[in-house]
């Protein structure tokens, strides 16, 4: 006998590499098989000016492919508000939120703490994770730690926003604030709004 064919996807997420993981992970635990995760490079965090035109290229693109809805995985992530000028354009929605850290935490709470994280340092499980690949040797730590006051002089400490409870990644984060001079902290945050942004596509497909 035949087996079935898995269903076909009928929504794309175009989001950003640092979150694919955690995307895939949140897709999974709610048993969702109707979405096609698409993600731009990463490395697009230290230039977020790529964010926009590139998402609007890939919004096109998806639309060419055959997907009717699409859904951005990004926050404004450094945009000053171009992100949400493509969305606009093609009608399509985001996370809401600054940046990751920001829908991580969920949104409300960060807006609730008014200011209070200006001098902190984020670090997601992404980061933990890619440290040394990602922000070492793209800023020349590696060879040259004499700039690690220019980059990091205006944090008091770095915080540990973790997805997962993962001893080798909190190792990891305490190493990163250790090699930039920050005090550390640790705070679970789990998925935080971005299971809910996830979990609300489902009633974009009902």
């Amino acid at each position: 006998m035949t087996e079935p064919s898995p269903p076909t996807p009928t929504l794309r997420i175009i989001a950003c590499g640092m979150i694919a993981r955690e995307v895939i992970a949140v897709n999974e635990q709610l048993g969702f098989d109707h979405i096609d995760l698409k993600c731009l490079p990463a490395s697009y965090h230290h230039h977020p000016e790529h964010i926009a035109p590139e998402m609007d290229k890939a919004i096109i693109k998806a639309r060419e492919e055959g997907f009717e809805h699409v859904f951005v995985g990004y926050a404004d992530c450094g945009t000053g508000g171009e992100l949400d000028k493509v969305c606009e354009k093609h009608g399509v929605e985001r996370i809401q939120g600054p940046h990751c850290f920001s829908f991580y935490m969920g949104n409300k709470a960060f807006e609730q703490a008014d200011g209070d994280y200006l001098t902190t340092f984020f670090i997601t499980d992404f980061l933990a994770r890619h440290f040394e690949t990602f922000m070492k040797r793209p800023l020349g730590l590696d060879k040259h730690p004499e700039l690690l006051e220019m980059y990091f002089s205006n944090y008091t400490k770095a915080l540990y926003l973790a997805q997962t409870e993962d001893p080798e990644l909190e190792a990891n984060a305490k190493a990163a604030a250790e090699f930039m001079g920050l005090e550390y902290e640790y705070l679970y945050t789990g998925y935080g709004d971005l299971s809910d942004a996830i979990t609300a596509l489902a009633i974009t497909e009902s």
